[in-house]
């Protein structure tokens, strides 16, 4: 079968609170979980105390003057950046293997998992699953890239794209 016609299904997540049929989710919540791990890589800042980097968060750097210090503002740091956000908050990483293989493990620091407590975060998201055909995805994924925004937004501005030609003025306003 030529790779035009494979498809596969694509996992993302867009928009508002929802609601399933049969019983009720709230997709609002980040977690199940109230307290999630999270693996932070530490390094001993020059002077004194730690800088750490999420490997679930590369772009997110904290600092500390002790351990404790580092691992409450990365919790800190962490909550603020996801509640109310139109983002997902990523599942930990936990296999050291895979951790010990990435780029920000330069055999200087070590790592600490830190306790994110997810009571209070909420996500603006929900899940949607759609099937498309490989090379659809590739292409969303390839303009996606080049705008520097990530699948879920391109397609959630695809979706605001149609409503406005459909008539709703205010759609792009509110993406």
């Amino acid at each position: 079968m030529s790779d035009a016609r494979k498809s596969c299904t694509v996992q993302t997540r867009i928009g508002i609170d929802s609601k399933m049929r049969n019983h009720t989710r709230d997709f609002s919540r980040v977690s199940a979980e109230t307290t999630v791990h999270y693996p932070l890589y530490v390094q001993r800042r020059d002077g004194q105390g730690y800088r750490g980097v999420f490997a679930d968060f590369p772009w997110v750097e904290v600092e500390g003057r002790t351990f404790d210090d580092l691992a409450e503002n990365a919790e800190r740091l962490v909550q603020r950046m996801y509640h109310r956000s139109e983002h997902i908050l990523p599942a930990p990483t936990s296999d050291m293997s895979a951790l010990q293989a990435l780029d920000m493990d330069d055999g200087e620091g070590l790592w600490m998992f830190v306790d994110i407590d997810l009571t209070n975060v909420q996500s603006n998201s929900v899940f949607l699953q759609i099937s498309l055909r490989r090379s659809v995805l590739q292409e969303i994924d390839l303009a996606a890239q080049q705008r520097h925004i990530g699948r879920s937004a391109y397609i959630a501005l695809a979706c605001f794209h149609e409503l406005a030609h459909a008539g709703d003025a205010g759609a792009l306003r509110r993406f």
